[in-house]
Order: structure tokens, then sequence, then C-alpha cells
């Protein structure tokens, strides 16, 4: 069960705290998997088989699709809703009665406005027509429509407030189970699919959707286009026969007007929607924090340092103060410009563009208004049906998003293990004591085992050297020993447990390591080197002691800020430029983003492993690689490092350590060596004992000297 930040940001008041989706996900797993087939079936390519259609792809409108649809609705859609409705129930059930009343006003306008027109054409037919009756009818409709455009400007201001809520509620939902996603779960093609149609549900609530894409908040609009259809033709059945076919075409000239208006620039009062530099950078970090629960590169740290609920907090954080930025412009802007185009004097001039018309029409039995009525009614009816099969169109594929997005919210890490299996982690007193047993693995879509029959025994306090040539094995078996990825067969223990018992992110709490492929975060230092114990990432204490055993204090005391430098991770270096009063652009030192050469890179690694390592919690390092691109000096001094923290006070071993290199110089600093050829160890014991064995380590050794 994820645990969701409350809002501590006084601004954003109107937004409700995120609650679980699993509390309105369907109650049995029968129902999780019913949704999760049919959203797979409706991917189906019927004349290929085992073929999908690629993510987002519009499913053809036939009867298995409908049945399928149905299915998802049926177990999805009303559990969604549920729990969308509960985080503002008032302001839901109030948006809902506000739209429906909002598809009466356009019918209900153009009757009004046909009554004007008959009262001014009875007046000029009797002949006492007079301009301050004209006066008094436009000022009555002027004040109906300023009614109709403050409920107006009531329901849209609610409707942002509920609309905010749930895309921040379904936003968090994603990020949150990205978060939670394991390597092994997210190597499951179908299971990226998933992920990606769930991706474009979640950015139909930002307006960002297109064709195809219609949130759960837009089906409200079918209440107001229902309300709208049924009062225009409520309309035209209380109107009588008997209309002139000339003046219904000559009615159609009001609609250059707005036209005309559109284009002199009076059509629409936009608010400058342009970020202030604080929000910008905010924008920044929830973007950057966001690719981090999407990334595939850095899962690997993600999991093993648990920086998952920290970049969903700050997330949240950054997100909640982006809504709040881009929630209320409409109180930004000016309120008068906004009042008066909500009112639409074109719309009110109507009935005045048809005043010359009543002297031609005298004679007629017609009635103008009623006419003028009957031509907007049908022109609405026809927009109205229009607009209803677009959004029937979007809804029945917005049906197969939602599905998607059910299904990604109960999808389990595959190395999570089940609740009744989970046992608790125990230490031993010098560190952890690893056995494997005859360990297969075999990457995903490969045919060939990455680790063959690999089996080992080193107790608690111990160091390990995996050495051996390029691709035979030794990383694989590091993650496996990591829990990054699972094993395909044998077994593998822990403290005598099997490893699969253990909750990961329990069991990554009591490692640390470098990654031969390690992270560089395109942020400052000191998150690059904090993000190895998040609880201590405002310590600048804590950071730069780190920092010193990683032998990266040099360096980092040159760069241009310091601890605030921000890195970035392809190398390069862009300024930023901001301009001075005199309008002469200068780089901005505070926005530099500083490139760092590989062995300067690697010590910021080393560093963020050294976080964590002297804590009493962690029993195992592992260094994959660590020092590569490093000299020799350089590597003894780490390698010391190593043995340091991995000792007690009182200078006994407290840490089991494993450490991968390619320099066999390094290798004689461990207890025992495992030799990996081709998936397996071949050779396991001392430096003397391998040397006197004579076999390929020997012969590597020799040759390396």
């Amino acid at each position: 069960m994820c645990h969701h930040p409350k809002l501590h940001h006084s601004h954003a008041h109107h937004l409700s705290p995120a609650r679980s989706f699993r509390r309105s996900k369907p109650s049995s797993q029968a129902d999780r998997d019913c949704v999760h087939n049919a959203w797979l079936a409706s991917r189906t390519v019927p004349t290929r088989k085992s073929s999908y259609l690629v993510p987002g792809a519009q499913r053809p409108l036939n009867k298995p699709n409908i049945r399928l649809a149905y299915i998802i609705a049926h177990k999805c859609a009303f559990d969604l809703v549920k729990v969308l409705w509960s985080l503002h129930p008032v302001r839901t059930t109030l948006m809902m009665l506000l739209n429906i009343v909002r598809g009466f006003f356009p019918a209900f306008r153009g009757y009004s406005q046909a009554m004007i027109v008959d009262e001014l054409q009875a007046l000029i037919s009797s002949g006492r027509f007079t301009w301050s009756r004209l006066v008094k009818l436009m000022t009555a409709e002027i004040l109906r429509r300023a009614l109709e455009s403050l409920i107006d400007s009531f329901a849209t201001t609610n409707e942002n407030i509920v609309q905010e809520s749930a895309r921040f509620f379904v936003e968090y939902q994603q990020v949150a189970q990205r978060l939670r996603l394991d390597v092994p779960t997210l190597a499951d093609p179908v299971v990226r699919d998933c992920l990606q149609e769930s991706d474009l549900f979640v950015r139909s609530f930002n307006g960002m959707g297109g064709f195809g894409l219609l949130s759960p908040f837009d089906f409200v609009q079918l209440f107001a286009l229902l309300s709208e259809l049924a009062s225009h033709i409520l309309v035209l059945l209380s109107l009588t026969g008997g209309t002139n076919l000339g003046v219904l075409l000559l009615s159609v000239l009001s609609a250059i007007f707005p036209l005309l208006l559109s284009r002199g620039g009076f059509g629409s009062l936009h608010p400058d929607s342009s970020y202030t530099q604080q929000e910008a950078r905010t924008a920044e970090r929830q973007e950057r924090l966001r690719n981090l629960a999407h990334s595939d590169c850095h899962r690997p740290e993600i999991l093993l340092f648990g920086l998952g609920p920290w970049i969903l907090q700050s997330w949240a954080s950054a997100r909640k103060s982006m809504l709040y930025a881009e929630g209320p412009l409409s109180s930004k802007q000016s309120v008068l410009p906004h009042f008066l185009g909500s009112i639409n004097i074109s719309d009110l001039l109507f009935a005045v563009q048809n005043i010359p018309l009543l002297l031609m029409l005298q004679s007629s039995s017609s009635s103008l208004g009623s006419l003028a009525l009957y031509r907007s009614s049908i022109q609405s009816v026809v927009f109205t049906v229009g607009n209803l099969l677009t959004t029937t169109r979007m809804a029945f594929q917005g049906i197969f998003l939602m599905g998607a997005f059910c299904a990604a919210m109960n999808i389990q890490p595959k190395l999570e293990p089940a609740d009744e299996e989970v046992e608790c982690y125990s230490s031993l007193p010098n560190g952890m004591k690893i056995e494997a047993r005859h360990l297969s693995y075999t990457y995903p879509g490969s045919k060939d085992a990455s680790l063959k029959n690999v089996s080992f025994t080193l107790e608690a306090g111990e160091r390990l050297a995996i050495v051996g040539y390029n691709g035979s094995g030794k990383s694989t078996l590091a993650k496996v020993i990591l829990r990054i990825i699972d094993f395909s067969q044998g077994d593998l223990l822990v403290n005598g447990v099997d490893v699969r018992r253990f909750s990961p992110s329990e069991y990554h709490r009591r490692v640390t390591t470098v990654f031969q492929g390690f992270s560089k975060f395109n942020s400052t230092v000191r998150e690059n080197v904090g993000f190895g114990y998040i609880q201590k990432l405002g310590s600048q204490t804590a950071v730069e002691q780190a920092i010193r055993l990683g032998e990266a204090d040099t360096f980092v005391d040159s760069l241009p800020n310091g601890l605030k430098t921000k890195l970035d991770a392809s190398g390069f270096e862009p300024m930023t430029y901001s301009s001075t009063p005199s309008g002469v652009s200068q780089p901005s030192s505070s926005r530099v983003h500083h490139g760092l050469s590989g062995g300067e890179w690697q010590r910021i690694a080393i560093s963020r492993a050294f976080m964590r390592a002297d804590r009493p919690e962690i029993d195992l390092l592992l260094f994959d690689e660590p020092t590569s691109s490093l000299d020799a000096h350089a590597q003894n001094r780490i390698f010391d490092t190593i043995d340091e923290v991995s000792r007690s006070p009182s200078g006994a071993r407290s840490k089991t350590v494993i450490f991968i290199t390619h320099r066999l110089s390094t290798a004689r600093r461990a207890d025992k060596i495992a030799m990996m050829e081709n998936g397996t160890i071949t050779e396991f014991g001392s430096h003397e004992a391998l040397l006197q064995k004579g076999g390929s380590y020997a012969t590597l050794y020799q040759a390396s000297v």
C-alpha cells in the first residue's frame, strides 16, 4: 500500500489529498483479470495471431469490441467515477447539475431574443415604435445575459477545481505505480503497452489528449449536450409552420458579425499564460521528477536506494504548485474585460441586425422572431447531434484507455512476495551470508542463458572478488544478488532464508552499491550524492562526508556553485542566458549545467554509495567495477575506504563486501575470488589457492602482471 502525502501548501486548499485507487479497484482477482483480458483482447489484430495494435491505436467499432467495452465499463467505470466523485462530492454533484442547466441556455437565449424581435415587429407594424422602448428591451436582455454569464463563470470555476483534483489524483496514481514496478515487471512488453495506454488516459485529464482521448470528466459534457438537444427540440415542436424560406436565408447574415468581430480582435480575451521564472523552474522540476519515475535506466538505483517515496512526494509538491499557477488564471486577469467578453455583444445585436427587415415583412403573417428561432434551433440541433456522435466515438476509444489505467493500477511487481510468504529480514552480527545454489538466468527475448548453474557460499563479513572476461555474467550475477532481476532456476539464500521471501524494499535497505552503469542525474551535486541515502539529503555534513570518502571533494570544491552546481548527464555544458537592463544577454551562472569527465562521474557514484555504507543496517557492500576510470592510486584509496567502512569501530568486520573488477591486483584484497566464464563460476577460492591450481584465473592473473 502506497502512502500519499498530505497537502502542505496553503494555496492548494482546493486540491484534496490523493487517495489510493486501490479503494476503487474491482473487488476480486477475477474482476481484475477480466478487465486486463478485455483490454488485451481489444488490441488483438483479427487477421494475425499473437499480434496486437500499437498502444493508443483506434479500436474498430464492431460487435466484439462493443462487448469488450461493455465489460470494461461495467467493471471499472463506476469504481473510478466513485473515487473521483469522493474527492469533491458536493462540487462534483454541483458541476453535473450546472452542466445540465447550462445546456438550456442556448435555447432560452434564442427564445428570449425571438420575443424581442417579435415585440419590435409589432411596435413597428403598429406605428408606435420608439427608441426608448428598444433601449428598455435591450437593457433587459443585457441583464439576463449578465446573470447567465455569472452562472457560467461560477460553473467554470467550480469545474476547474473539480478537474484539478481529479487531474492530480490520476497523475499521482500513475507516478506512484511507476515507482513501485521493478525491472522484471517492466521488461514484459504487455505491461509496457498497458502503462503506455494508461499514460494516454492520464494525459486526457490535462486537456492534452487529441483525437480519441476523452477524460471521464468530459463525459459531463454529455449532460449539457443532451439537455441542449432536448431544449431545442422542444422549441421546434412549439413553433408553427408558415415560415418564409427567403427570410430564413436572410437571417444567415447574422453570422457575419461574430466573424468580423473575432477578426477585429474582439472575439476572445485570453489571459497571459506565460510562466514566471519561478514557475518555469517548478515546471522543469516537475517534469524531471516525472521522467525519473518513467525512466528505465535509473530504475535499478531508484529501487535499490529507495528513492520512490521521495520522488513521489517531490513530484506531488511541484505538481500542486503548477496546478495552482495554472488553475486560477481567470482571477489574474481584469474582471471587467472578462465579464464583457462573456456577455458576447455580437449575439446581443442579433435582434438589432434584423430591424431593417421588419418594414419589408409588415404585410406578412410570418413572425420574424419565430423564423430566427426556428433557424437557430435547426442549426443547433444539427451541431449538437454532430457533437454527440463525435463524443460517442471518442468515448468508445476512451473506455479502452480507462481499462488500461485500471489494469495498470493492479499490476503487481514480480519480485514482491505474496503477503502470506513475506519474512522479516534478520541481520547477522558480521554482515550478510549469501548462498547461491545452481542459479540460472536468461534475459527476456534471449535464447542463451546469461547465468548457468552458479553456486557459491559467502560467509558473513567475508570479501568476494568476482573476476572474468567481458560478457561472462559478472554484472548479471550482481543484479541477481541485489534483487534487481530475478533468477530463473536455483536458490539464493540470504542469512539462511530464501531471498524471494523478503520484500525487495526491505532487502534493499540492507545493501548499498555502485552499478557499472551507474545513474547520472541531471541535478545538483548534492542530489546526485544524497540520493544514496535520501533521509540525509538535507544534511550538508552527511553529503560532504560521503564526497570526501568517495575522493570527490577536490573537484567538487572547484565547481562554480559547489554542492549546488547542476550537473549535465550528457557531458555538455549548456548556458542559460538572462537579459541585463541594457538588453544584452549574459550567462546566468545559477543556471549552468556543468559537465563532468568519466572519472569524476564515477567518484560521484562512489560517493552516493558511501552515503549509507557506514550505517548499521547495511550488511552488504557491492561494487561493480567501481574504479574502472580511476588511476591506481585513487583505486587503492577507494578500496581502503571500503575496508574502513565495512568494519566496526573496534576493527572487527561488520559488513560483507562483493566487488567486481577487471584489475586482478585489486582482487588480491578479497578473501575469496570467483572466476566466471560463459555465465558460470569455474573457479572459487582464495588468490593463493587459485594460483596454485594453475587454471583460468592463474592464466588471467599472469597475463595482467
